[in-house]
């Protein structure tokens, strides 16, 4: 009788400008230039494909997050490409690792995302994803000609109305209406074509997409709310889980909390795989981790780490309190609920002043940092995974190469000889990878088209 498969960790490699550590770009050894520079992201792909990673993930903004400007200035993060467009180039140059690209539910329509994801699951052979957000940036509102950003439960109603709208948008034809017969003339069969028809409270769709049925069905949906309505959302939708969790209890709590929410919405709870951003510094021995990130830390300027402290706390100004005090009590906010939590939880567990604070949160904004050798950082990602704290990592290397490089080179190795992580692509598409289905095309009503 053979034994069923050894779980192994799922590894998603965070692409974002030039590294995770924000002042990350003004290491010598950093690509600077990386932010705009193609041939820079797919030498990165083809890295993280050659390591056997499972995807590739852009998070995205449609704004300039922060105007702070006199912070804001000494960093990489405000000019970014638009993230289908770049998987549609990284898919050319590459043949099995995931693409997931971030696209909003606030600030989008459902037909628009059905189709661009759709298209780049086919240009890809079936390796895309779809990270869906509502938008936590209420700047945003200001370049879709709107005064001010959706409340945070409506933004939640209008995203689970929009994921079921794309998911049947994709379901416009069946999988093998396109005969493309050349001796009857006949192209697809009209009868394998369903038009939606969709009237809801956010939206009314009619359908049907001018797009075949994606190689995976649909996209993989990945979803990264932390809230109790995001985590909700994640539960009925979701397929992967990008979590923020600092320590190991908050990584179990979370992961405890999803896979009950999935039996209660009678999903199976291991249909969804949870991965915590991890970023991680990575040495040949410890003391050569801890000067790698002693030397990003004495490159953070104050105002920058000042800045993102505020960003990411919802726009509270800390400029009244002494930095090297403790922090004060925030309030509750409409923006990013589940993330100040995260650091209002961090700096008082540890007693943190303001400045120690931003001196952790500008560097992984609110994820969990490893500093240490190859073995350290495995044993860290070892005991996340078999005490159920994560089913993987989305990797957030602080510096694009180096940062990456060491990862690939001595912590995959290591995780690999332990049998943690695959040596070899066992399939061709991202739910391949994942071990997720190709999910069944959804009953729905047909309505024929004209002889």
């Amino acid at each position: 009788m053979s034994l069923p498969p050894r779980r192994q960790i799922s590894l998603g490699l965070f692409l974002l400008s030039t590294g995770h550590h924000i002042a990350g770009w003004r290491h010598p050894d950093a690509w600077a230039g990386m932010p705009m520079d193609i041939r820079a992201y797919a030498e990165v792909a083809r890295r993280a494909e050659a390591a056997c990673f499972d995807m590739l993930f852009l998070a995205d903004n449609n704004c300039v997050p922060q105007t702070d400007w006199p912070a804001v200035r000494r960093t990489t993060r405000e000019h970014i490409l638009e993230p289908i467009a770049l998987l549609s180039a990284l898919a050319m140059v590459t043949e099995r690792i995931g693409l997931v690209a971030t696209g909003s539910t606030t600030y989008s329509e459902p037909y628009h995302t059905a189709r661009s994801f759709g298209t780049l699951d086919h240009l890809s052979g079936g390796r895309a994803g779809w990270n869906i957000v509502t938008t936590s940036n209420a700047n945003e509102a200001w370049n879709f000609g709107r005064e001010s950003h959706l409340a945070h439960g409506d933004r939640y109603k209008r995203a689970a109305e929009f994921v079921e709208v794309a998911k049947g948008l994709w379901d416009s034809f069946e999988d093998d209406a396109f005969l493309k017969d050349k001796s009857s003339g006949i192209y697809f069969d009209a009868a394998k074509l369903r038009v939606l028809e969709h009237k809801g409270e956010h939206f009314s769709v009619k359908g049907p997409l001018n797009l075949s049925r994606p190689p995976q069905g649909y996209p993989v949906l990945v979803q990264a709310g932390g809230s109790d309505a995001g985590r909700d959302l994640a539960a009925r939708t979701a397929e992967v889980i990008f979590s923020v969790n600092q320590t190991l209890p908050e990584a179990q709590d979370f992961y405890a909390d999803i896979k009950a929410r999935l039996t209660a919405h009678g999903r199976d709870a291991d249909s969804v795989k949870v991965m915590p951003g991890l970023f991680p510094v990575v040495g040949r021995t410890r003391a050569e981790a801890e000067d790698r990130m002693a030397e990003l830390q004495k490159l953070l300027h104050p105002d920058v780490g000042l800045s993102i402290l505020s960003f990411l706390t919802g726009g509270f100004d800390f400029s009244p309190y002494d930095v090297d005090g403790p922090l004060p009590e925030l309030p509750d906010t409409d923006v990013g609920k589940a993330r100040l939590k995260v650091i209002a939880d961090l700096a008082r567990r540890e007693s943190l002043t303001i400045r120690q604070l931003y001196e952790r949160i500008a560097v992984s904004r609110g994820h969990h940092i490893v500093v240490g050798s190859a073995e350290e950082v495995a044993d860290d990602m070892q005991q996340w995974f078999e005490e159920r704290g994560a089913d993987g990592f989305n990797v957030m290397p602080p510096t694009f190469p180096e940062g990456f490089a060491a990862f690939c080179e001595l912590v995959v190795p290591e995780l690999q000889r332990r049998g943690l992580f695959r040596t070899a692509y066992a399939g061709t598409t991202l739910r391949d990878h994942l071990g997720l289905p190709r999910p069944p095309h959804a009953p729905r009503g047909s309505v024929a088209l004209p002889a």
